[in-house]
């Protein structure tokens, strides 16, 4: 047995075995060892590889960023910033027909600009927006559909969990990551505003539960002094995570410890966390930190199996004899990575196809920057589209008994933010400049 064949069955055995539920990485650390044990011929070292990637993978004190955007996320839920940036937005647009779904939209992108978790998003706005939308007489569908399309802001626009993840697998810079997803995401959100005015003009029936005349929320409208107050908090972490990297006074990681450190302030300050509260959200930061780690770990241990069998070059001469240029090597990846999306998670998907996909993207010299930013718009597609869908999940399980909706239902909601989604990763893969152009010398 050859050891392409070795990788390839791995593959097909990770697939099998994902699906059948096992844990991604126990998967990966478990294929890995397989592969190497089988490609090497001996116990020992497939054991002495997995010892020392255990210990070599996250030893670097850039890691810790992971463990600091997460902890500035949930201290940022705590501190209802995501209810204050709707209330604020709400009030922008509550003038304009679909005005509270805009607004969901715009809070959502600012609440990115904070947590960079899209699942924090999905969770604080189904609380938030989707009572909001329903007492001004919105289609439940609509409701959730937003919340769930516009929840995914937050792996796009700076900070973003999963760009830096892809930042550690892929050697980038994490900074420039972020650089490089803030007009994608400005983008993608502006896409979405434009859908929602549309559909309340042209298909009012998707958007209301009885003709609308105006769209606009009975209430009055709320004091300057008060919008103020409210952006103050909003503005400060913004400024001090977003403005510190890209003013070069400190690195991402640095970034991370400041966000938390203001996020910790604020909800102090506002009286929104308790002792038991802080040790919650310190459980739960724990919790993701340990299953992102575990998850890198196990990546580095696969990535090294899969440079030992050759495969990466193998497939690059199978695509080069089968006629595929850069072109058609970016579709099949796209693809791929849309149909991996409807079974397993984001930072699974990474998890898997980089390894493999990220030296032939070298060899055909494409921007790893940009690359990055199209590869997570393509991930981010997958936690709206069914069976798995996780933003649709959370939001499902965040309502609770609350309204009665079927998932299915809160698919049907999400169709038009897919659709938008995937023309904005069509216009990243033919526009790469969409991405770069905020990034100084980039060829």
């Amino acid at each position: 047995m050859s050891n392409v064949v070795i990788a390839f069955g791995s593959l097909a055995a990770m697939l099998v075995l994902i699906y059948a539920g096992m844990h991604v990485a126990i998967t990966l650390g478990l294929l890995s060892f397989v592969g190497v044990w089988l490609i090497r011929g001996d116990v020992e070292v497939a054991a002495n590889l997995l010892a020392q990637a255990a210990s070599d993978a996250i030893a670097s004190h850039i890691f810790g960023v992971v463990p600091l955007f997460v902890l500035t996320g949930f201290l940022v839920a705590h501190a209802d910033v995501g209810k204050d940036a709707f209330e604020v937005a709400n009030q922008a647009f509550r003038r304009i027909r679909g005005g509270l779904g805009i607004a969901t939209v715009a809070a959502n992108a600012v609440f990115a600009a904070i947590t960079g978790i899209s699942i924090a998003s999905a969770a604080v706005f189904t609380r938030v927006a989707v009572p909001q939308m329903l007492r001004f007489g919105y289609q439940p569908k609509f409701a959730v559909g937003v919340v769930a399309g516009s929840s995914v802001l937050g792996m796009l626009i700076p900070p973003s969990l999963l760009m830096i993840l892809y930042g550690f697998l892929a050697d980038q810079s994490v900074g420039d990551l972020f650089t490089a997803g803030i007009v994608p995401g400005l983008l993608l959100a502006l896409a979405f505003a434009v859908t929602i005015v549309l559909m309340a003009h042209l298909r009012p029936g998707m958007v209301y539960l009885a003709r609308q005349d105006d769209g606009v929320p009975d209430e009055p409208p709320m004091p300057l002094g008060r919008m103020l107050a409210k952006m103050v908090p909003i503005v400060l972490l913004i400024g001090s995570v977003l403005g510190g990297i890209y003013a070069g006074l400190f690195t991402a990681t640095e970034a991370g410890a400041v966000g938390a450190l203001m996020a910790l302030l604020i909800a102090v300050v506002r009286r929104k966390l308790t002792l038991a509260g802080f040790w919650s959200v310190l459980t739960e930061t724990g919790h993701v930190t340990v299953s992102v780690s575990f998850l890198i770990i196990c990546a580095n241990i696969y990535t090294r199996m899969l440079a030992m069998s050759g495969t990466p070059q193998a497939m690059l001469e199978l695509m080069a004899a089968a006629g595929l240029g850069v072109v058609g090597f970016l579709l099949i990846y796209v693809v791929v990575i849309l149909l991996l999306g409807t079974i397993i998670d984001s930072s699974s998907i990474l998890l898997i196809m980089l390894p493999l996909m990220l030296p032939i993207a070298e060899q055909f010299g494409l921007n790893l920057i940009w690359f990055g930013v199209v590869t997570v718009v393509a991930v981010e597609v997958g936690l709206l589209t069914p069976p798995f869908g996780l933003s649709v999940y959370v939001i499902k399980s965040t309502l609770g008994e609350t309204l009665d909706i079927r998932l299915g239902d809160i698919f049907r909601g999400t169709a038009p933010f897919t659709l938008c989604m995937l023309a904005v990763l069509g216009l990243l893969m033919v526009f790469p400049q969409i991405a770069l152009v905020l990034l100084k010398g980039t060829p």
